[in-house]
């Protein structure tokens, strides 16, 4: 067992973002009752880490999804962002739970009315086409419909801060290309991987003296899960093996990711360990417009179903894994996605008083912790692991935290049980994508890390029973894998 976290107890908190018997990485899918209604601003996991591609380790990568459980064949639309929508991710380098630089990114619509001449001869009419695209989708003048975004640097706080626009340092202008969705192998007959790795940009960031990257694009889920089970009453065994459930329920599902590769010294602050390591704090939201109106007439542009208008209103948060779907009572759900972390001592009860313990003993007969209130896991959750990643001073509230100056692990020795694992460069030092949130967050919920007097079950190994195959992952950025195809398709 790794001492740092023992010594610390303070891995407990880990469980404190995973709460749920297992829902395995699947951190945030259609977790609030209102982000059920707008899956486009539904952010479903957020992974930070130091670069551990080859010659990288200088950068940390971060990786926000949104739009969750895409099946690859979903045409004619497939799964485009909200263009009234604002996403961003923040960062908290001070300590002090409040962001002290967001990259915010915005969306465009490109829409080519490509039409066709249908009829006889000398009675031809043109005619608009139903389809994305009439050919070869790598090629531009085939595509009827793409989307393309702009990527701001604000400094303070997000709405009122110091706004800078970052760059494309391929042609210089201020906007990115999104690819277009995996439609199929007809669609892309020169292989989907390659046009998507066209779509990654060096990225010149303002105020930064390196430039990072860029891509926004479709990407496998990563994660291994068996939602319907986990949902139904802890439908599995917790006790098995780590792999015994099959694939999981999202191993067919693709997912939307924004990534970013940002030069270290560009996120670091005045937050440090005692020993004065940097901290970084990141977070991930998404905002619409307070109005929307629907439009009885929609106008033939693709632009007139709805007018949306007012100020931007945050409708999904996500930091550590797991929270809002699992800890936050049924009630608070929609809350907590409004909120911002200064504002989370509202929800410390489902911190101290964690209810998973209590269902899995109920369910099956293993005995819950009862050291209440749970303040090791306060600490944990809400801090920070003293002498790894949590802050002097720290202002206590939920986000993901990272210490750039661990050294990163190269792919093939990474453990999937993270620090709990003797591996801390993985979570909850920060996370990876392959880092298994749900059964470290077990383990540690049910007192592996406890005193046995207080937690007589605490050393049982406790699993989902599905387990992420490192092999689907990419080891270069943006590290998640290439997006299943909609055709073929089985």
């Amino acid at each position: 067992m790794n001492t740092l976290l023992k010594r610390s107890g303070l891995a407990i908190a880990v469980a404190g973002l995973c709460i749920s018997a297992g829902a395995a990485n699947a951190s945030s899918h259609r977790e609030a009752p209102f982000i059920t209604e707008v899956p486009k601003v539904d952010g479903t996991d957020f992974y930070m880490f130091r670069s551990y591609e080859t010659g990288r380790e200088d950068f940390v990568t971060l990786i926000a999804n949104y739009l969750p459980l895409q099946d690859a064949y979903g045409g004619p639309n497939y799964f485009d962002l909200d263009d009234d929508a604002v996403y961003e991710i923040h960062i908290d380098n001070s300590g002090n739970a409040q962001e002290n630089l967001t990259f915010r990114f915005e969306f465009s619509d490109n829409l080519n009315d490509i039409q066709l001449p249908v009829g006889p001869d000398g009675d031809k009419k043109m005619v608009s086409v139903p389809l994305k695209n009439i050919g070869d989708a790598s090629n531009e003048a085939n595509v009827q419909f793409s989307q393309e975004y702009t990527v701001s640097v604000i400094r303070g706080d997000r709405r009122t801060g110091t706004v800078e626009t970052a760059t494309n340092v391929t042609d210089g202008t201020a906007t990115f290309d999104k690819p277009l969705d995996n439609i199929g192998s007809k669609s892309f007959p020169g292989g989907y991987e390659t046009y998507a790795n066209q779509h990654i940009f060096e990225m010149a960031i303002p105020g930064c003296s390196t430039n990072g990257q860029v891509f926004v694009g479709q990407r496998k889920e990563a994660f291994a899960v068996n939602l319907g089970e986990i949902f139904d009453l802890v439908n599995t065994n917790p006790l098995g093996a780590r792999n015994a459930e099959g694939p999981g329920d999202l191993a067919d599902k693709n997912v939307t990711s924004f990534a970013l590769e940002v030069p270290t010294e560009c996120l670091t602050g005045t937050a440090a360990t005692a020993s004065g390591a940097p901290v970084i704090g990141g977070w991930t939201t998404a905002s619409v417009r307070q109005a929307r109106v629907i439009n009885p007439a929609p106008t033939s542009n693709g632009k007139g179903a709805t007018v949306e208008g007012g100020a931007l209103t945050q409708v999904s948060r996500l930091g550590m894994p797991l929270v809002n779907e699992v800890v936050i009572g049924l009630k608070d759900k929609d809350l907590f996605n409004a909120s911002e972390p200064m504002n989370d001592g509202q929800f410390a009860t489902y911190v101290t008083h964690p209810t998973l313990p209590e269902l899995l003993e109920v369910l099956f007969g293993v005995t819950a912790p009862n050291n209440f209130p749970r303040n090791d896991l306060v600490t944990a959750f809400l801090t920070g692991v003293p002498d790894l990643n949590q802050p002097q001073g720290v202002t206590a509230s939920e986000m993901l935290r990272l210490n750039p100056a661990v050294a990163t692990t190269a792919p093939a020795s990474q453990s999937d049980l993270g620090v709990l694992g003797g591996d801390n460069a993985g979570f909850p030092n920060g996370r990876r994508p392959v880092d298994d949130t749900v059964d470290i967050a077990l383990r540690v919920a049910m007192g592996v890390l406890a005193d046995p007097a207080d937690a007589p079950d605490g050393g049982l190994e406790y699993t989902d029973g599905v387990q992420l195959n490192p092999a689907e992952l990419q080891n270069v950025f943006p590290y998640l894998a290439t997006p299943l195809a909609g055709s073929p398709n089985s």
